[in-house]
């Protein structure tokens, strides 16, 4: 759709447009200050004619880009609009004819009734090339408009289109993290029933960013921080002294801005497969934020021996966040997705704009 701010620019463009071939007469007419009363009347006749001759064309510019164009050149084809064009180009000389006739008789023979006669043959062709002028600038000016047009609802659908699957890949990532959540819940619930409460508080904590922050189509890192301590923590309740988990962040003096929940996926695939039958297990997470780029490295141990058995959610997380990294920031990010056998490492970098 065409906002107004394009639309009062075409309005002001079309406006000059018009006012500077109106003007053209009038500054580079022929001079006015001569004592010779003939050549004085002649310099307004060819003023006043030639102004009015482009205001006369106004109308067959229009003609053309309004009607011909859009409803006879589409719709029946070229060889109609050619001959409807020729059409209003006869009859556009005509009443330029009539034109010429009047200002000859009121600027040259003011006291002839018909003398004068119509424009001379070479005024004549002038005639018939400046209104073909008019109207291969009104055909171009057409054509390139729509062009532009349709270039712009295509832009614009295909806006509609990100946004629509960004708001439904958005939408997966609240599912599949509370899946993950509850089933810790669960687990912890078997083997450290006491440590249910405290999860719960902090599964609140969670859930309240997600309902009331992530509506936001961007938000501070500082508050996505926030967020990933809060994961981190509920996990050391789950998980205690059994891993080892070493998160670094260095924000700078002025916090960015950062889609939501677009780090968690990471960390939660670190804790999902960098935990269970692993000797030592160890997660390493470092969040650095400067003025030209964000720095986000998750690191964990994986099993050797023991091939995991993954659930069907199993690579949602991963599989979400490197598609809404592609339509967010499709030339100033970089995700790096190593798999060193007993060592999964992933390394995100995006580049401020």
């Amino acid at each position: 759709m065409i906002n107004k701010t394009s639309t009062f620019r075409n309005l002001l463009l079309h406006l000059f447009f018009w006012a500077f071939l109106i003007a053209l007469p009038i500054l580079l007419g022929p001079n006015t200050n001569s004592n010779n009363a003939e050549e004085i009347r002649r310099s307004y006749f060819w003023i006043f004619y030639m102004t009015s001759f482009t205001v006369i064309n106004i109308p067959f510019f229009y003609l053309n880009t309004e009607i011909l164009l859009p409803k006879l050149l589409r719709a029946k084809g070229v060889i109609i609009y050619l001959l409807t064009l020729i059409g209003a180009i006869v009859f556009m000389l005509w009443i330029h004819e009539e034109v010429f006739h009047w200002f000859y008789t009121h600027f040259i023979h003011p006291d002839s009734q018909g003398g004068g006669g119509g424009p001379r043959r070479g005024a004549l062709m002038r005639m018939i090339f400046q209104l073909l002028f008019y109207a291969a600038i009104g055909t171009s000016y057409r054509l390139i408009s729509d062009r532009m047009k349709e270039d712009e609802q295509v832009k614009e659908q295909e806006n509609e289109r990100l946004k629509s699957e960004l708001s439904f890949l958005r939408s997966q990532i609240s599912p599949h993290f509370m899946f993950n959540v509850l089933n810790s819940v669960v687990s912890l619930s078997r083997r450290k029933p006491e440590m249910v409460e405290p999860v719960v508080v902090k599964l609140s904590e969670l859930m309240r960013y997600m309902i009331y922050e992530t509506n936001d189509s961007i938000v501070p890192i500082s508050k996505e921080l926030v967020y990933l301590e809060s994961y981190i923590d509920l996990q050391k309740i789950r998980f205690g002294d059994d891993i080892q988990i070493d998160f670094k962040h260095a924000l700078g003096p002025k916090s960015s801005h950062i889609e939501p929940m677009l780090l968690i996926p990471f960390v939660e695939n670190a804790f999902k497969h960098g935990v269970g039958f692993i000797e030592n297990p160890t997660i390493e997470i470092e969040l650095k934020d400067s003025a030209t780029e964000l720095y986000f490295r998750v690191a964990n141990k994986k099993g050797t021996t023991i091939n995991e058995i993954k659930d069907e959610s199993s690579g949602i997380g991963l599989a979400n966040v490197k598609r809404r990294l592609e339509l967010l920031y499709p030339t100033n990010h970089q995700l790096d997705v190593n798999d060193f056998g007993s060592e999964f490492i992933i390394t995100l970098t995006i580049q401020h704009v």
